[in-house]
C-alpha cells in the first residue's frame, strides 16, 4: 500500500518558495498542494470547497498540512462538508475574528485526529485562543514557544520539527488505513494515533 498523500493547505497569499510548506512539498514524496482561485482574498466557503474537492479526488484519506487561514478552511471543510480527512497538522491557525468569522462556527470536535502547533507570540492568534480551538477540535496541542507565525518572517523556512511531525503522523495514518478493509479506507475514520491524542 502506498503512503497516504500529504495535502499542503497554505494560508493567505499562498506559501512562497522559501516557506516550510513549499520546502516540504518538494522534499516529501506524494505531497500535493491544494489550489485556490484567489490566494489574496480568503473565503471560508470557497477555500473549504477547494479542499473538499482535492480530498475527494483521492482514493484514500490524506494527511492535511495546514497553515494560518488554511487551518480554518481545513477545519471548516470537515465540519461543514464532511470532508473525509485522515489526519491534520494545523500550524499557527489564524484567529477567525481577524477575518470577520464567528469563533462559535469552529466549536466542534473534528472526526479526524490531529495536532495543532501554536506560538505564544503569534500576531494572528493569541496562545489562549489557539489552545481553546485545539480543545474544541479535539486535537493535540503543541506550544512552540516564541515562534511568531511560524512562517518565513519568523525564520521558518526549513522546519525540521514540522517534517518530523508530518512523517510520524503519516506513518500512523498509513498503519491505520492498512488495518481497514480495502473498500472502507476512503470512508471510515482511522483510529486515533498516540501522536494525535489531545
Amino acid at each position: 500500500m502506498k503512503k497516504p498523500t500529504i495535502l499542503i493547505v497554505p494560508g493567505r497569499g499562498d506559501s512562497a518558495a522559501g516557506h516550510w510548506q513549499s520546502i516540504l512539498e518538494l522534499t516529501l514524496a506524494g505531497a500535493l498542494r491544494v489550489r485556490q482561485d484567489d490566494w489574496n482574498t480568503p473565503s471560508l466557503a470557497a477555500w473549504s470547497k477547494a479542499i473538499d474537492r482535492a480530498v475527494r479526488a483521492l482514493d484514500h484519506r490524506p494527511l492535511l498540512v495546514a497553515h494560518s487561514f488554511g487551518c480554518l478552511a481545513a477545519a471548516h471543510a470537515e465540519i461543514a462538508l464532511g470532508t473525509p480527512v485522515g489526519a491534520t497538522l494545523f500550524v499557527a491557525p489564524a484567529d477567525p475574528e481577524r477575518f470577520g468569522l464567528s469563533p462559535q462556527a469552529f466549536e466542534r470536535k473534528l472526526e479526524g485526529p490531529g495536532i495543532l502547533v501554536a506560538s505564544n507570540n503569534d500576531p494572528w492568534m493569541p496562545i489562549a485562543s489557539a489552545r481553546k480551538i485545539a480543545a474544541d477540535w479535539g486535537v493535540r496541542f503543541l506550544d512552540m514557544g516564541a515562534s511568531g507565525h511560524i512562517n518565513i518572517a519568523s525564520g521558518h523556512g526549513p522546519w525540521p520539527l514540522g517534517e518530523e511531525l508530518i512523517t510520524a503522523m503519516r506513518d500512523d495514518l498509513e498503519e491505520a488505513q492498512a488495518s481497514l478493509p480495502r473498500r472502507s479506507r476512503a470512508r471510515r475514520s482511522p483510529r486515533q494515533s498516540s501522536l494525535a491524542q489531545p
